[in-house]
């Protein structure tokens, strides 16, 4: 009898992890629910014989990404964000063959192919840009339509008539009638809208959110009176901490995807409650939800469970429960894809420049992992496209300039010995080596000497926040949920944004206790690795790398990050007001927020006015030793769209903070509601 193969065992070990889902064999999967990338549109009928009609191409996928192929296959599309370009690849694929890059009038997010078209999102100005192809210039443009800002995701109904489209910071989802090329609605949701999904007939479209695991649901979104409604969405739930009250926490939410038969919707994210005998800050997780009923296909784990479920066990070393299954190593999941002959998921993480291939049928797919390939030298991949015969995945390597085409050599295979992944480079990149460095070790999650499990760009997408509190401890950090079944200590420290706000001389950190950037970002060296798991002490040798990789990160920190779009033209009558309230010696907001960066980086003491129950106590001399003078002013640029706030987010929005703040922050307990809300008012345009 033949011995089992490693590929054999992952199968069976799949097939107990997808109880009552049995995973089976490849060949029994030709039944899977993914059948072609989101649900694509059914083909049209044939044309008569005696018409000069040309066929219709419905579209190979329905949901944009960083890469597209055309519905005829002859051409793919990369959408690339830092050069403002669309680069034009001819297919079949060849590394030595020309490729094309076309200017755009901002920078893309995603491209999605259609027949006889190409719809590019972008990013600022907010644009939804129709593009034709043509055989001299490329591409033609054919329209331009005005979006919120920050324009992103891209998703099309079934017959391809309707488009919805994501605007990140100005949160934002919009309805474009494709025949007219006219906005129907731009309705307003929770923060950071990213990926999208949209029902065949047009009915219903699902958006997840880079911050916070709730999925936002849009009814009606082919008419003018749409319904907005969230649905609850917990992280990985299986692998939720034994006795945690904090459950399916989540960020990162940059990708959804239907299965053809759209029974099944899939949600690519970061969970922070997810443990595992790896991670200290939660796992990358693809989590499932039933669309017929919105409610999740994994079941929660009990608060009070132990051992919940029976491949759940219990780590000696530490006493907390952790999944025996496999977790992959996808760090900051960033794009899926299906193998539709495959009937298997694709998954990439920025962190890595590893492919997955995961069981869809697994009530935790991120926990079947079936296959992994690695993509030699890829640097964030972000982008996925599948060839037509299901043999080649294409990913760009967004922050090492490249396209990687990974052969699927055997069928319901991998990669036969000696095959390689075919690379090829996609524009320049920073022309300053010390930024392009800094770029890569930016998103990269595997690098020792910063943490090992998360990049920057984990806590920090696109160089902004992920709306997290950590509870910190001397030197250390750790998810909120850490403590809550033992002794807690330590104190909560929000993720701080970065982009626009780095460019200023030090002091920096919460404390204002680093100098310089570089210095700071060296002490997040050193936080983000001395968590429990860790073998780091004070003792251990310095580093010789920490200081010229802080350089780098420093140096595309301020020159590499974009930062989000602030609205234009002139202030309302009730901004101005805020705006004269804010600057007056009597309300004294100036005093501490000034300058270009609205901050005057000096420490000041602040006492808080509620507690964390069982935290550490902090009053106006904070906790850590040798650290006095209160708390660094934060910058004001971009606080209208990054909750929560005070340095342990105890503020869940800018009103909440006014009501509550007294006179610690300027003197504004004498204002009454309409000044408030002006000051605000004023607050959000900077």
């Amino acid at each position: 009898m033949a011995q089992p193969t490693a590929r054999t065992s992952r199968v069976l070990l799949a097939a107990l992890a997808a109880i009552p889902f049995l995973s089976g064999c490849r060949s029994c999967r030709t039944a899977a629910p993914a059948s072609s990338s989101s649900g694509a549109a059914p083909s049209a009928p044939a044309a008569s014989a005696a018409t000069t009609v040309r066929p219709r191409h419905p579209a190979r996928v329905r949901q944009g990404s960083v890469v597209g192929i055309a519905p005829d296959g002859d051409v793919l599309y990369v959408a690339d964000e830092d050069a403002s370009v669309l680069h034009v690849v001819p297919l079949p694929f060849d590394k030595d063959q020309p490729t094309r890059a076309i200017p755009l009038p901002g920078r893309p997010a995603q491209v999605l192919p259609l027949d006889g078209e190409i719809l590019v999102s972008v990013r600022d100005p907010g644009l939804l840009l129709v593009l034709r192809p043509d055989p001299e210039a490329g591409l033609v443009e054919t329209a331009r339509i005005a979006l919120p800002a920050d324009a992103w995701g891209i998703a099309v109904s079934g017959d391809e008539k309707t488009a919805i489209v994501s605007s990140a910071w100005t949160h934002q989802v919009s309805s474009v009638d494709l025949a007219t090329r006219t906005v129907r609605f731009s309705v307003d949701v929770a923060r950071e809208p990213r990926g999208i999904a949209v029902l065949a007939d047009g009915s219903r479209a699902y958006v997840s959110h880079l911050i916070g695991a709730a999925l936002t649901r849009i009814d009606g979104i082919g008419g003018d009176a749409p319904k907005v409604v969230r649905d609850a969405f917990p992280a990985a739930p299986l692998r939720a901490p034994r006795g945690s009250r904090q459950l399916g926490e989540a960020s990162l939410g940059y990708a959804l995807l239907l299965s053809a038969d759209e029974r099944r919707l899939y949600a690519a994210r970061h969970a922070f409650g997810a443990q595992s005998s790896r991670g200290w800050a939660g796992e990358p997780t693809v989590d499932v939800l039933l669309p017929r009923d919105d409610a999740p296909l994994a079941p929660a784990a009990r608060p009070d469970a132990g051992t919940a479920l029976p491949w759940r066990d219990l780590d000696p070393d530490r006493d907390r429960p952790f999944l025996a299954l496999p977790a992959i190593g996808a760090f900051a999941p960033r794009a899926l894809a299906w193998r539709p002959r495959e009937g298997t998921l694709l998954l990439v993480g920025e962190g890595n420049g590893v492919l997955f291939e995961l069981d869809p049928h697994a009530l935790d797919p991120s926990s079947v992992p079936l296959d992994s390939y690695p993509l030699p030298g890829c640097g964030a991949p972000s982008g996925i496209a599948v060839s037509a015969d299901d043999r080649t995945a294409y990913v760009f390597c967004r922050s090492t300039n490249q396209l990687a085409a990974l052969t699927f050599a055997r069928p319901g295979g991998g990669l036969d010995a000696g095959d390689a992944v075919r690379v090829t480079p996609l524009g320049e990149g920073p022309r300053d080596a010390q930024v392009a460095e800094g770029r890569r070790l930016f998103y990269t999650a595997t690098d020792v000497t910063l943490t090992d499990v998360m990049s920057c760009a984990s806590c920090h997408p696109d160089g902004r926040d992920d709306g997290f509190t950590w509870l910190h401890d001397t030197g250390s950090m750790f998810p909120t949920w850490t403590f809550q079944t033992s002794a807690p200590r330590g104190a909560r420290r929000q993720t701080p944004m970065l982009a626009g706000r780095v460019e200023t001389t030090g002091p920096y950190g919460w404390l204002a206790e680093s100098k310089t950037l570089t210095d700071r970002i060296v002490a997040g060296f050193r936080l983000h690795r001395r968590g429990w798991w860790s073998n780091y002490s004070p003792e251990t040798p310095k580093d010789p790398t920490e200081a010229p990789k802080a350089r780098a990160l420093a140096a595309f920190l301020r020159t590499g990050l974009v930062p989000p779009p602030r609205p234009a033209g002139e202030l309302s009558d009730t901004q101005k007001r805020g705006k004269a309230l804010f600057e007056s010696a009597a309300v004294g907001c100036a005093k501490c927020h000034s300058g270009p960066s609205f901050t005057d980086r000096a420490p000041t003491p602040l006492r808080l006015p509620t507690r964390d129950a069982g935290l550490d106590d902090e009053d106006d001399t904070p906790f850590e030793e040798g650290i006095v003078g209160g708390y660094r002013t934060p910058s004001l640029l971009f606080v209208g769209g990054t909750p929560p706030y005070f340095h342990d987010g105890s503020a869940p929005t800018l009103e909440a903070l006014f009501e509550h703040n007294g006179d610690r922050m300027g003197k504004t307990q004498e204002l009454d509601a309409g000044d408030r809300a002006a000051l605000i008012a004023y607050l959000r345009t900077l």
